[in-house]
This record gives C-alpha cells, sequence and structure tokens, in this order.
C-alpha cells in the first residue's frame, strides 16, 4: 500500500491486555528492523506491526485507501437550519414588496401563506403594521438561527481541536498556524518615529495642575515622610536563608535546622 493511502490507525484502548500484546511484538520486530534497507520499509514493518496489534487485540480498523481527514461535507443540522434561514430571507423579501405595493398574485399568495392560521386579513387597516411585526419577527428568528449555528460550530471547533490534540499534536499546531498578511505599504519612518517619541517623553513641559494640588500639598505638610528603606545583599541574604531552629515534638535533644 502507498505511503499516502495508509490510513492512520487510532489510539490502543487503556486496557489490561493490549499493553501485554505490544511488549510480545516488540521483541520479533528486531530481526525485521536489522534487515531494513531504507526509510520506507522501516516504516511499511512499523505499519504492518501496528495493523497486527489492532488485528489481535479487535481494535476498530480504519478504512484502507480511504482518507482519514474529516469530512468537509455540511452536517445535516447545519444544512436544515440554514435552508430555514434562507426560506425566512425569501419571505422577508416578499412582505417588504407587498408592503411598498407589489400586488402581484404570487406575492399576495406569499403574503396570505405567511399570516395562515391567524385573523389577520390582507384588507384589514392596520396591515402595515402587521407585515411590520411580521418582519421583525422573521429577523429575531434569523437572528437566533444564526448565534444557534455559531454556537455549535465553536463547540465542534473545540472537540476536533481537543481530538487531534490527543492523536496528533503537529497537525493541531499546523492548522492553527495563521498566515501573515503584509500590507504592501512601507514601514514607518525611523527618523519621524524617533522624532515623534522623542517629542513625547524628552522634551521638559510645565504642567498646571491647578489649585487642587496646593490643597493636596497642604494636607500632607504634617505628614511625617517613612525612613528610607535600603536592602544590601547581606540583609536579604540573611533574611531569605537565616538560620530556622524548631523542636522536634517528644524530644528535647532533636533540633531540626533550615
Amino acid at each position: 500500500m502507498p505511503l499516502e493511502n495508509r490510513p492512520q490507525f487510532h489510539r490502543i484502548p487503556l486496557r489490561k491486555r493490549n499493553p501485554a500484546v505490544v511488549r510480545a511484538l516488540n521483541p520479533m520486530l528486531v530481526t525485521y528492523l536489522e534487515a531494513s534497507r531504507d526509510l520506507c520499509e522501516t516504516d511499511s514493518i512499523l505499519f504492518g506491526a501496528a495493523l497486527a496489534v489492532c488485528r489481535i487485540i479487535g481494535a476498530k480498523l480504519p478504512t484502507a485507501g480511504r482518507a482519514t481527514r474529516q469530512s468537509s461535507a455540511i452536517p445535516a443540522w447545519k444544512k436544515r437550519i440554514e435552508d430555514r434561514i434562507a426560506k425566512a430571507r425569501a419571505l422577508i423579501g416578499r412582505l417588504r414588496s407587498f408592503r411598498s405595493g407589489n400586488n402581484r398574485p404570487r406575492v399576495v399568495r406569499t403574503v396570505r401563506m405567511a399570516f395562515a392560521g391567524t385573523n389577520i386579513s390582507l384588507s384589514q387597516p392596520d396591515i402595515t403594521q402587521k407585515l411590520t411585526e411580521r418582519i421583525d419577527d422573521l429577523k429575531q428568528k434569523i437572528a437566533a438561527w444564526g448565534k444557534r449555528i455559531r454556537r455549535f460550530s465553536e463547540r465542534s471547533r473545540r472537540f476536533n481541536q481537543s481530538r487531534l490534540f490527543q492523536s496528533d499534536q503537529k497537525r493541531l499546531y499546523k492548522s492553527m498556524e495563521r498566515i501573515k498578511v503584509c500590507g504592501a505599504d512601507p514601514g514607518p519612518d525611523q527618523a519621524d518615529t524617533v522624532g515623534f517619541w522623542r517629542g513625547l517623553w524628552s522634551e521638559p513641559v510645565n504642567h498646571n495642575e491647578g489649585p487642587w494640588m496646593e490643597v493636596v500639598a497642604s494636607q500632607s505638610a504634617s505628614v511625617t515622610p517613612m525612613d528610607p528603606v535600603t536592602i544590601t545583599p547581606e540583609t536579604w541574604l540573611r533574611r531569605s536563608v537565616g538560620p530556622r531552629t524548631r523542636k522536634v515534638r517528644g524530644s528535647t535533644d532533636c533540633i531540626i535546622t533550615g
């Protein structure tokens, strides 16, 4: 079987018998691996050993020749919700067309179907308000369906990433890489950048704080400043690794020093 068509095996279930089977087959591989001539042959030997282990323990084997990656087909639940959204948007278009004065038979028939099961008639004087309420109701449903799709998609993405992290971490990290998008515009000029930040931080500025600073200074005049604290390396070492002794319960002679 070509290398690109070989299926990817799942992780072996954690059972008591499975590690014993692997330990029994490992010594048998020594003879075949020593006679291997290239990397392709070594890969074929390891693939055959893994296939033998799966058949012995009764593990589920992936279908040969079929891609092991997940299918890109749209799930059935997502397709159903998208169909609902498409029908609701089409109905909103017909309702807006009727509200603007389009009285074609096809449009009128669709509007009557939208109000089927209610006591609303198209000849009522407040039909415009009823159309607006129906359109707003459909918009809210579309928003709710869209949130449902996003929520389910996010949950499916997290589930697939967690499962891929257990089976193939390299492929997971590769899928999470983002392509760098570099703009065509040139970068900022170095002289302009230096001048901008130097004007903010290097040039002295006289600030006018207002009278409230004088009030705060007068209130803090009676506060005694704290004595400056100087920490030397000797002080730090004496506090961190100084001797600490304690007596052991039940003994008067043994002292633990730390």
